[in-house]
């Protein structure tokens, strides 16, 4: 496929707003964004604290940090003036959270995804993406299903290439070592010395870093069509594989204890559905989902034929892609930073 441009011509001496950019997402972007030369970064979300910590990580005059909330129309709008690009990643990302509070998840991930892309679309942004994830695919959780209709949202205001604003998405499964993810809990339990718990060891998970998530969602910025949704072929592993390559890795001799599934979980995740699979395309290290037909009028929809599927029958899975093995999956883990540092940790107290 044609780029439309290159990602160093895409950034350069761009304003570029993230939303929710003090998360993991948003830390990792901004400092790859940094090097591009852009004119300028927005970060906007509402914990004050974690915009002061990001601040101090990033001393540069091109980040400005903005406070407020997706789901205030009138604070996305004003904010959005003059931005060229947006990174939309805002959002209630824990699943037993939004299993608790689904109307808070429906505010933020629905609403305030809405009130993102109708102010890009006012102000004229160039290129909107949306981050979105494996749990909107077949979605089961209230997490899922808003982020289902987040996409949904994108699509079809997509579709009416309203004021020349590009909106595409992406998708992704677990990234490893985020806030709020597995891994950095494993290590915790290790440092207070219990068992690591597990779910369900048979379940099976996308890994990509965070990095990937980045590659990612530069690719669908500067390759984007509207109404486009962007996946990043990924390997998989068992929670299994997952815990063993960790206890491994750091010679932990607390064991694994087996809990059982929660409420709202997966056996295995599903990055493109087999309905999605007739309208995929292969793109080398990414897949992208094209919309059902752009610029189709509702009462077409109707009468126009799926194609051929690309993929499996049951789409593309974290069951049927390539599962790591466990030395496999140290290698993995070993190149994230975090887990690189925690070795030393640990292995300073093991010498003491």
């Amino acid at each position: 496929m044609q780029n439309f441009m290159s990602i160093e011509e895409g950034i350069k001496n761009k304003v570029i707003l993230v939303t929710g950019g003090t998360g993991s997402f948003g830390n990792a972007v901004v400092e790859r964004l940094l090097k591009l030369e852009p004119k300028q970064i927005l970060i906007f979300s509402r914990d004050e604290k974690k915009q002061l910590d990001m601040a101090n990580k990033f001393p540069d005059e091109r980040v400005r940090f903005l406070i407020g909330d997706v789901r205030d129309k009138d604070r996305v709008t004003y904010i959005m003036k003059g931005v060229d690009l947006v990174f939309h990643a805002s959002a209630l990302k824990q699943v037993p959270h939004c299993e608790f509070f689904p109307t808070e998840a429906v505010l933020t991930n629905i609403i305030g995804a809405a009130n993102v892309i109708n102010a890009a679309v006012h102000h004229g942004v160039k290129r909107v993406v949306v981050l979105s994830t494996d749990k909107a695919v077949y979605p089961i959780n209230a997490m899922g299903m808003t982020k289902a209709l987040m996409e949904r949202v994108m699509i079809a205001i997509g579709r009416e290439h309203h004021n020349g604003t590009m909106l595409c998405g992406t998708r992704y499964g677990n990234v490893m070592y985020t806030r709020g993810s597995v891994i950095p809990y494993f290590v915790e339990l290790m440092k207070a010395g219990k068992s690591i718990k597990v779910t369900n060891p048979d379940m099976t998970r996308f890994m990509m870093s965070l990095q990937d998530s980045v590659d990612l969602v530069l690719y669908a910025l500067t390759n984007g069509v509207s109404g486009e949704i962007y996946v990043k072929k990924s390997p998989a592993a068992t929670v299994k594989t997952l815990a063993d390559a960790v206890v491994s890795l750091f010679d932990y001799k607390g064991g694994v204890e087996v809990i059982g599934t929660r409420p709202g979980e997966k056996v295995h995740e599903t990055l493109i559905s087999s309905e999605e699979s007739v309208r995929a395309e292969d793109c080398g290290e990414y897949f992208k989902i094209n919309p059902e037909v752009p610029g189709m009028d509702v009462k077409k929809y109707y009468y126009t034929p799926a194609g051929k599927p690309l993929l499996p029958p049951e789409g593309y899975t974290s069951s049927n892609t390539k599962q790591l093995s466990i030395e496999e999956m140290k290698v993995l883990l070993l190149t994230l930073p975090e887990i690189q540092e925690e070795l030393k940790i640990f292995s300073t107290k093991v010498q003491k």
